[in-house]
């Protein structure tokens, strides 16, 4: 029997960028800019997920 996909999985956070990937020259965006809206991305996905699954831990 094989296992199937969870058609509904918890959201993974996005990786957080190392200090060293930034080249410190003021982008716009920065890598970290980048990551704090993909933050926020995770965050709302998490709190809509948790809303469909309430006995999750």
């Amino acid at each position: 029997m094989t296992d199937l996909p969870d058609p509904d999985p918890k959201p993974e956070p996005p990786p957080q960028p190392d200090l060293d990937n930034c080249c410190g020259n003021g982008c716009d965006p920065c890598i970290f800019d980048l990551y704090d809206l993909a933050m926020d991305d995770y965050r709302r996905a998490l709190r809509a997920w948790r809303e469909r699954h309430p006995d999750a831990a």
